[in-house]
């Protein structure tokens, strides 16, 4: 199913040297310039901060793959349609430091908006878009927010140079999205996909969790309730809208969730499914505000994935 539970940190674990802070676009590309000329490889993983078990483990896979990895922290303004929603976001450069180096990585690229955004501060003057992948879902929900997302990617991957990135499948249109960007735009950049990791009730790790209420956490819960209902409908051989139905179904059983939308689509382009090809990868997605939160969560419905 493509999950990982986290696990509890490791009790008197040692403390590891606090990673290289890059504040400067021009000061990171030559760091990894001068990685990759010493014949060694680079891995990177974007943030916005405020890392967790399912960053870390995207720190550690690139760390077992890569001889460098990099992690940028950046809570890029372009990608937020509410104010307050950007306000509210939680900025923990410090604990995410130790974060990072307790996961392997080696440099951390922590820019200011100005030093992304100069002219005039906060604005992107150049836009990018991916139309075919941004429409739906997310995209229809959150307008604008995967122009700023596919924006600031093909920034901090022109900075980065030639690199692995890893960016983790929970939020699944958005690795779509950006594994499209970097093939169509032929960048350097080889996108890894790694698996969603949950809590041990099964709730996706999100850095957005920390403002649910202990009610609104419980709460919560329905999305990955309605992901496995939906995942044993379609192995029972449900077709497609009865599968999401189903899903439908056990997420307005719980009255604090305001469900935007539960769909069966393909993997790849993230269209929905109404006559299956047994050969194209398929995904169930379901989005809801929970409290003052939005949350998003998927799953494979191929049995063992």
């Amino acid at each position: 199913m493509s999950t990982v539970f986290a696990e509890a940190p490791a009790v008197g674990a040692p403390t590891l040297a606090r990673p290289e802070v890059i504040e400067t676009i021009a000061e990171y590309s030559q760091a990894l310039d001068a990685v990759r000329l010493s014949g060694r490889t680079v891995g990177i993983v974007p943030t916005m901060g405020a890392l967790h078990a399912g960053h870390r483990s995207l720190i550690e896979r690139a760390a077992a793959e890569c001889d460098v990895v990099a992690v940028s922290v950046f809570v890029n303004p372009t990608q937020f349609g509410d104010p307050s929603d950007l306000a509210n976001y939680p900025r923990t450069l410090d604990a995410d430091l130790s974060t990072i180096a307790s996961s392997g990585g080696r440099i951390v690229f922590a820019p200011s908006v100005a030093e992304m955004y100069p002219d005039p501060p906060g604005v992107a003057q150049t836009t990018v878009s991916v139309p075919a992948l941004s429409a739906r879902w997310e995209g229809r929900s959150r307008p604008g927010h995967f122009d700023g997302v596919a924006t600031v990617v093909v920034k901090l991957f022109s900075a980065a140079g030639r690199c692995r990135a890893y960016f983790g499948e929970k939020d699944f249109q958005q690795l779509a999205l950006v594994t499209r960007l970097a093939r169509d735009l032929a960048l350097p950049t080889e996108v890894v996909g790694c698996p969603t990791v949950r809590d041990p009730d099964g709730l996706a790790l999100s850095s957005r969790n920390a403002r649910l209420d202990p009610d609104q956490r419980r709460a919560a819960l329905a999305l990955w309730r309605s992901l496995r209902a939906g995942a044993e409908r379609w192995a029972e051989g449900a077709d497609p809208v009865e599968v999401e139905a189903s899903m439908a179904e056990v997420a307005s059983l719980e009255p604090l969730v305001d469900l935007d939308y539960a769909a069966l689509v393909t993997a790849e382009d993230l269209e929905p499914v109404r006559s299956p090809d047994p050969n194209r990868p398929l995904r169930l997605i379901v989005a809801a505000t929970v409290g003052p939160v939005r949350l998003i969560d998927n799953l494979d419905p191929r049995p063992g994935r």
